[in-house]
């Protein structure tokens, strides 16, 4: 019955390897080691039966990838063999879900697949543009150079979601500020109005009224508010996911206002030129690009544009005259990829579009942190406004009747 080892072994440079095989006995692993030009020096049975381990839970970030798949294209282009060079990085991968699946691409090697097959295994963690880019490099014979693009291609779209993420730094700092804000006053601040207007015989103005309802049921009845928001969150990320709500989500978020809606357009021109421009780079036949460009594109208006544009061009039409049919392309884009086309430099066309929708990104998010700190101010200031007003109204009352 085959089992886990961990193992501790030298190369015959005298560098030491840890990691872990499957293996029937000790003596497999030393064998198995040796076969891999390696000296086994300790191995141990790896025990499961009292190990809690989270390691699945480990999120693997872009740089992280981006790094292990640049690390492997150098060790290859080295001359370096593809089992050595997995070996290696099983001990330089820091991140232990990463690393548990190098071992299991490389075990998956070990037993007769490519490196394709075993990445597409794993597909929450190499997507299917990954899997497709490093097939076309071990067909074509280039594989570090495909690993090369893939790193490229990860790297950009890293730097893209950084600069979405900084946009969105200022909002949630304030919106978090608001609510332990309003919390507060809720809590703390209108119970004690509410018990001054307790003496009061008068009828109290409706806001203020419904304003102290509102501080009774977070006081009072909590789980209510927390249950009602995890419900809400749960259900809306649901239907967002979901197969019909997930292309009326995306169609909303690109009619959004305050210039988000442009820079949601822009962010998906940009991935989708970068991926498509990745891929016929590194020699993927052009239906199949565009099938996966169209799968990964992250939005489902993308998605079916190039759906329509993949049969447009296996109907034998141009790729440009299937994008003027698509509103979400803009014109210079649909000129871009006709130059592209007639020229018979389209990858290269398309590489210098998602580098000015990249920079039009870095713009925009500027542009739009500009003018997201005025209206969340305002925004702020009139929740706060409005629940202050709610506590003075009734003393108004009270000086009206004393006059």
């Amino acid at each position: 019955m085959s089992q886990s080892y961990a193992f501790r072994a030298v190369d015959g440079l005298g560098v030491k390897v840890t990691g872990e095989v499957e293996s029937d006995s000790p003596e497999g692993v030393s064998e198995l080691l040796k076969g891999r030009g390696l000296l086994a020096l300790d191995v141990k049975l790896k025990s499961k039966s009292m190990e809690l381990s989270f390691d699945a839970l480990t999120p693997i970030k872009l740089e992280d990838l981006a790094l292990l798949t640049r690390q492997l294209a150098t060790m290859i282009s080295s001359g370096l063999s593809l089992m050595r060079a997995l070996t290696v990085l099983e001990t330089q991968t820091e991140n232990k879900r990463l690393r548990a699946t190098v071992v299991a691409v490389r075990q998956t090697i070990e037993s007769g697949g490519s490196l394709s097959d075993a990445l597409a295994r794993h597909p929450k963690i190499f997507s299917e543009l990954y899997v497709a880019m490093i097939r076309a490099g071990e067909t074509g014979g280039f594989l570090e150079d495909a690993l090369l693009r893939v790193a490229d291609q990860l790297e950009a779209q890293n730097k893209l979601r950084r600069q979405v993420k900084s946009a969105m730094v200022y909002p949630a700092v304030v919106s978090t500020i608001a609510l332990c804000v309003c919390t507060a006053m809720l809590l703390f601040i209108i119970p004690v109005f509410a018990g001054v207007f307790k003496q009061f015989n008068g009828k109290m103005p409706s806001l203020t009224v419904h304003t102290i309802a509102v501080s009774n049921v977070v006081r009072h009845q909590w789980y209510l508010v927390f249950g009602g928001g995890f419900g809400l969150g749960f259900g809306f990320r649901w239907w967002k996911n979901s197969k019909s709500g997930r292309p009326v989500w995306d169609r909303m978020r690109l009619k959004a206002p305050a210039k988000i809606g442009g820079i949601v357009q822009k962010i998906a021109l940009a991935r989708w030129s970068r991926t498509l421009s990745s891929l016929t780079t590194a020699g993927v036949p052009m239906l199949e690009a565009i099938d996966v460009t169209g799968r990964t594109a992250g939005n489902a208006v993308v998605e079916k544009a190039m759906a329509a544009v993949r049969d447009s061009v296996q109907g034998g039409g141009m790729i440009a005259t299937a994008l003027a049919n698509e509103p979400i392309f803009p014109s210079l884009v649909t000129n871009m990829v006709r130059v592209g086309e007639e020229t018979g430099a389209l990858d290269s066309t398309l590489a210098k579009v998602a580098d000015f929708y990249e920079e039009q990104v870095e713009a925009a998010v500027k542009s739009l942190t500009s003018i997201l700190e005025p209206i969340m101010i305002v925004v702020v200031g009139t929740i706060v406004g409005f629940m202050i007003l709610a506590m003075y109204l009734p003393m108004f009352h009270v000086y009206d009747a004393i006059k």
